[in-house]
């Protein structure tokens, strides 16, 4: 069925003006933000000083870098990867060797040095593709291994947002509540914004029932001490107390997870591809994207940052808002290198109630996973052929399955590999070894496969 006019996706937000291309872009930080900065608080909680400013500085150099490599074409955003915090873990437990008694600033740059190299390894996987073409290497990565790898990032993620949710139930219902009524009944704007209008809307319930915690901000603790508005990154002050170092355990226990982290970047930008209707795994092109996500992950490690992945939480997004221009994502990576600068606003934002944050996970995960049943279902894979039914089913069990990765030992060391990886792992293997495998790229997806992309 023809979209009308009304649900005809957006692909040049300046048709909307510049105020609202401002509202936009803050939806797509706010999406970004919870997640970006939970990784350097966990990380913290293992004893590594990770520093959210850091984090914010490097998502938007990321993303704008991500940006320039891939075109201007693809609207993904660059926030922290949850993928690396098992490596993260596992260097501030080392204790021997050089690690015997080590400072744990000392111990993040070595953490740090490892994620430089995993994120040279997305550009040997792009030099690869580049000299094989991306044909020959999409033949091992066929829908029927992406699709459900897209499937288990939402799936994935889900625990957080009902353990997030559970926190306050009728909060976290009413941030949904918003969300669907602006999405579903909302008109013009209204129905563009539901993500920040969830998250405002949800906020000021939460203020008027007495659920949000202001005393973080006084972070100094003295009485009446505030936190800073203004203040530089710990790169900036202290740029050798922050610069990686290399060390062959950290590396060993880091680099592997980028076989992870790259399998996600895949299943990612065939999601956003499906949602956008466009195949950026073609133009500008997987080897393009690859460079953009790895080099920004190994930029950002190198400064004491952690590693950079695609953001799912932007891509449901998209699917919500339908406002594909990739100038709205880029306005959010401007937002987030400003607010790196503000101490307090990290600080403040970090105020919102869990519950929030989980009633607005509840929509944007379900919706990756959404997408990856429709990435099957639109390029019709065969589930009544054993091959694909038996592939698929292997993946979402081990996806599932080992909710704590699978560790071994290197060297010495314990590397874990997570679920996903796993998942991933045995669905390349399967794809590639079970006989049956005729999917080519670019030709076995039905012809009108790209005007249906794009729809609900």
């Amino acid at each position: 069925m023809k979209e009308t006019n009304s649900t005809a996706p957006i692909r040049d937000a300046r048709t909307l003006g510049v105020p609202r291309m401002l509202i936009l872009g803050l939806q797509h930080m706010f999406a970004m933000f919870g997640a970006t900065v939970l990784v350097p608080i966990l990380v913290n909680s293992y004893g590594l000083p990770l520093s959210i400013q850091t984090t914010l500085f490097f998502a938007g150099i990321g993303t704008l870098f991500f940006h320039v490599c891939t075109r201007m074409k693809v609207p993904a955003f660059l926030g922290s990867s949850f993928a690396f915090l098992g490596g993260f873990a596992a260097v501030a437990g080392l204790d021997s060797g050089i690690y015997a008694g080590m400072d744990p600033a000392r111990k993040l740059q070595y953490a740090c040095g490892g994620i430089v190299v995993a994120g040279l390894l997305y550009v040997v996987l792009a030099l690869i593709i580049n000299a094989v073409g991306v044909h020959k290497v999409m033949h091992y990565l066929p829908p029927v291994v992406t699709g459900p790898i897209i499937i288990l990032i939402g799936l994935n993620l889900a625990p957080s947002a009902v353990n997030n949710a559970s926190t306050c139930w009728w909060l976290a219902l009413v941030a949904m509540v918003i969300i669907v009524a602006a999405n579903i009944w909302g008109k013009g704007m209204i129905k563009i914004i539901p993500i920040l209008l969830g998250v405002v809307g949800s906020y000021v319930v939460a203020l008027a029932a007495g659920k949000v915690d202001f005393s973080a901000l006084d972070i100094n603790g003295l009485t009446g001490g505030l936190t800073p508005i203004l203040g530089l990154q710990p790169f900036f002050t202290d740029f050798g107390g922050s610069i990686a170092r290399f060390d062959i355990s950290a590396i060993l226990v880091m680099a592997p997870i980028a076989l992870a982290s790259m399998m996600e970047h895949i299943g990612d930008m065939s999601a956003i591809s499906a949602t956008v209707g466009e195949n950026f795994i073609e133009d500008p092109g997987l080897h393009r994207t690859l460079i953009g996500d790895g080099v920004a992950t190994s930029l950002s490690a190198l400064f004491g940052g952690p590693a950079n992945t695609t953001y799912g939480e932007n891509t449901g997004v998209l699917v919500l808002s339908r406002v594909y221009d990739p100038n709205v994502i880029r306005l959010a990576a401007v937002y987030a290198l400003v607010l790196s600068f503000s101490p307090a606003f990290a600080v403040l934002v970090n105020t919102m109630p869990a519950a929030i944050v989980g009633g607005v996970s509840f929509i944007l995960y379900g919706m990756i996973s959404a997408i990856g049943v429709r990435n099957v279902v639109e390029n019709r894979v065969d589930f009544t052929n054993s091959r694909n039914l038996i592939i698929a089913a292997v993946i979402l069990v081990c996806g599932l399955g080992f909710t704590g990765g699978l560790t071994f030992t290197v060297g010495g060391v314990s590397i874990t590999l997570t679920s996903l990886a796993i998942a991933a792992i045995a669905g390349i293997v399967l794809n590639a070894v079970l006989p049956g495998n005729d999917f080519q790229f670019g030709q076995s997806e039905g012809a009108d496969t790209a005007a249906s992309l794009g729809r609900y």
